[in-house]
């Protein structure tokens, strides 16, 4: 039998060690025990990093759905799989059964191939975060349709940039959507990016917020009418294990976004196992990731790999902050919440917060915590710990990316001990190595490097869509047959892994390489500092000197900017060393972020750099009003 299940640190070194020794064994065996397969493979594992292709559990046969649906109907047909919980706390939270999910999404897979929809096409979501966004994933994965989820607060020039790269026939969007006390017009936006796209035929609209919103004949249908007209029976599409599943666009750091391909066995076997190990989910378990299916989180950690271990996940359809700061808590409160997994970004607007909307709620169900998204510093690590987990429940701080597919280091709770800021130790099956700048492998600990993967897993994404050229370029030119991520890591005396940041944000100071993760985390340990953010721009002496962005917490009191400044620098002194001190410090109220909450450091090099002719497309940002108003700043005299 398969560890499928890790439940101390020893038995997760015994199976570490089987994974590495033995990499086609240990999955052959996991795939054979916990999966439905319509045919079993002829080959575990073919990969040549040099081309790059790499092909897992070639010659087998199934649908994902049939592994996240049908195979539970029998033992957990009434159990809740989708628990979703709207943006108006005062809408009732509603429970899809694993059999109404079977039904639903039966339904919207006939619906799609009524309009057209086969295997290997692509289909567009656009949706906000209502139960039709999991069911729409399910049914196009259901008849073998390639689904490409855009996050709902994408601009309508970046929808349709990503629809034409793709060639999507089909757009399933909603009338409109909720996001706090706003309502957004998605339908709006779909009509503007298709005035630059062809190869539409169809417009899918769920009712939503009950707008009045223009439908163009033709191409514009609701979908209920329907869903009311076709059967609830839906014969699975049998797939190929190396057929696509989805395509998710990722932001390149230059170009146009990348459209990452990820296929479908391996990417079944390795998110559910990831799932189940990582969050240690028991039966009757409920588990909430804070994520937005919009981004690969949601793909691999709300939909497939709690569906496929029959767990009961949380949709969200709201913002934390809304109707006010309590709202996680009052949800973690209300459906007695086992394991929750949110951003860093979000722990630390909570943390700036105060107390007061976290005590007046009952976390006590809470038995893991994790996050994602970005390297967490240790005050806001400390701040969920302390104030969320009661230092009762362990926090996965997880490491993984886009092009991964699932979590690749990470602690196992109750398993591996945790270390503020480190993501600790790899999966069981993740070869990482460090690698200097000329290629070489960085034996030993107490070292940092270039974080790369010397062996395939069976998640990673395949290809590039449509460019497998600039996949070859991006992931695999910079070390001989490995897989490079573009972050930096350090790795300490036991092994444990921290995340320094991309490699990009390595800035070279007088000759030192200084990753800017560290310097953030001095900076945000300041009892004045809410967060910052630090970039390199040209210096006549040094070649590169730093440039800080500082948020500072709204306490209501001013203090003196210059003194400010003289502290900072001085906890950076105490503990990073004088060699990473900032040459200029300046007070902004906020930072360019992407959706899922990294900072866009690229920006802010060129505003660093009094560079302001080419900033790129800012309509992906969060916040790109932000920008401007950084720059006014800037403008200013910056000490």
């Amino acid at each position: 039998m398969s560890n499928y299940h890790i439940k101390h640190l020893e038995e997760y070194f015994q199976v570490y060690r089987k994974s590495v020794e033995n990499p086609e064994m240990f999955w052959e065996e996991i795939a054979e025990e916990h999966f439905l397969w319509r045919k079993k493979w002829n080959n575990v594992l073919s990969w040549d990093f040099t081309k790059p292709e790499v092909k897992w559990f070639e010659g087998a046969k199934l649908n994902i759905t049939e592994n996240c649906i049908d195979r539970h109907l029998v033992t957990k047909g009434d159990k809740t799989a989708i628990l979703f919980e709207p943006n108006n706390p005062e809408e009732p939270a509603q429970k899809i059964t694993y059999k109404e999910l079977h039904k639903q999404v039966n339904k919207f897979a006939n619906v799609l191939k009524s309009k057209g929809i086969e295997k290997g096409d692509r289909v567009c979501i656009y949706l906000p975060m209502i139960p039709e966004l999991a069911i729409s994933v399910l049914a196009c994965a259901r008849i073998g349709a390639i689904h490409s989820v855009v996050f709902a607060g994408f601009s309508s020039n970046a929808l349709a940039t990503r629809i034409n790269d793709s060639e999507c026939k089909m757009v399933i969007t909603s009338d409109g959507s909720y996001r706090g006390a706003k309502t957004i017009d998605l339908k709006g936006i779909v009509d503007e990016a298709l005035e630059s796209c062809t190869c539409v035929d169809n417009v899918l609209v769920v009712k939503r917020i009950n707008s009045a919103i223009a439908m163009k004949e033709g191409r514009d249908v609701w979908l209920t009418p329907l869903l009311d007209e076709v059967s609830s029976e839906c014969e699975a599409e049998i797939m190929d294990a190396e057929d696509p599943l989805f395509i998710l666009y990722t932001s390149g750091s230059t170009g146009k976004p990348k459209g990452m391909l990820h296929t479908t066995a391996g990417y079944m076997v390795y998110t559910a196992y990831t799932f189940k190990n990582v969050f240690q989910y028991t039966e009757d378990d409920i588990y909430w990731c804070t994520a937005d299916i919009g981004w690969i989180t949601g793909h691999s950690y709300i939909v497939y790999g709690p569906l496929a271990n029959g767990a009961t996940t949380v949709m969200f359809e709201g913002v934390p902050s809304y109707p006010d700061f309590g709202r996680f808590w009052e949800i973690v409160e209300k459906h007695k919440i086992n394991q929750f997994y949110t951003a860093p970004t979000a722990i630390r607007a909570l943390a700036k917060e105060g107390l007061g909307y976290v005590e007046s709620h009952d976390l006590s169900s809470l038995k893991i915590l994790g996050t994602v998204g970005e390297p967490i510093n240790e005050e806001a690590w400390h701040w969920y710990d302390d104030n969320i987990g009661k230092r009762k429940s362990p926090i996965v701080d997880t490491w993984w990316q886009t092009e991964t597919g699932g979590i690749m280091i990470t602690p196992i709770p109750f398993s591996t001990p945790t270390k503020p800021t480190y993501a600790t130790l790899p999966f069981p099956g993740i070869q990482p190595v460090l690698m200097d700048a000329e290629g070489n492998e960085i034996k030993g600990n107490q070292v940092e490097g270039r974080l790369s993967i010397k062996f395939p897993w069976p998640s990673m994404a395949r290809t590039i869509w449509g460019n497998h050229q600039r996949y070859k370029d991006t992931y695999f030119s910079a070390f001989e047959n490995k897989y490079f991520t573009g972050d930096g890591a350090f790795r300490d005396e036991v092994g444990y892994y921290r995340i320094t940041g991309r490699v990009d944000d390595v800035i070279i100071v007088s000759g030192h390489n200084l990753g800017t993760a560290p310097i953030e985390d001095a900076i945000n340990e300041h009892p004045a500092v809410a967060e910052s953010a630090i970039v390199g721009f040209p210096h006549n002496i040094k070649g590169n000197a730093l440039y800080g962005y500082v948020i500072l917490k709204d306490t209501g009191e001013s203090r003196n900017h210059d003194n400010l400044r003289k502290e900072i620098n001085q906890i950076i002194t105490e503990q990073v060393g004088p060699i990473a001190k900032l040459d200029k410090i300046q007070f902004t109220k906020g930072l360019p972020k992407t959706r899922s909450g990294k900072i866009m450091r690229r920006i802010l090099r060129k505003i660093a750099a009094n560079d302001l002719s080419n900033l790129g497309d800012t309509s992906t940002l969060l916040n790109p009003e932000v920008v401007q108003g950084i720059i006014d700043e800037a403008l200013l005299e910056v000490k």
